[in-house]
């Protein structure tokens, strides 16, 4: 499992990347591994306004469709539209082609409460 040690996750597998002001978010090798094949991918609008641990969007693959669920709270500033044509980078490349939003974050130290690499590797082993 690819465990990059520059993210911070979240309980719901979901990854963050600072990136100056800004946050990428997307779902780790694991959640994607635990799915199986993405058929589709739904993202919010830019403009949105996400609310930590509620849902934002929604994963569909071969054997289910699950919830994404927002680690952070902030405001949609970008989406990954290639996500509309070629779900399976979700599958295929989950930190680099697959990262799913980047949002302004209402608290930037919000993301200091995630996980650190290490401590998710520990939290999927549980599973």
């Amino acid at each position: 499992m690819n465990t990059p040690k520059e993210l911070r996750y979240s309980e719901e597998h979901e990854w963050v990347k600072v990136e100056g002001e800004k946050v990428r978010i997307g779902i780790t090798d694991f959640a994607q591994s635990e799915l199986g094949d993405i058929v589709f991918v739904e993202l919010p609008e830019v403009g949105d306004e996400i609310q930590a641990d509620e849902p934002f969007g929604s994963v569909e693959s071969v054997k289910t469709v699950s919830e994404l669920y927002a680690p952070i709270s902030g405001k949609v500033v970008e989406i990954n539209e290639d996500l509309d044509d070629s779900p399976e980078f979700v599958n295929e490349s989950p930190y680099e082609k697959a990262w799913m939003i980047v949002i302004e974050p209402t608290n930037a130290s919000d993301v200091d409460s995630l996980m650190t690499a290490e401590q998710y590797v520990e939290m999927t082993k549980e599973d």
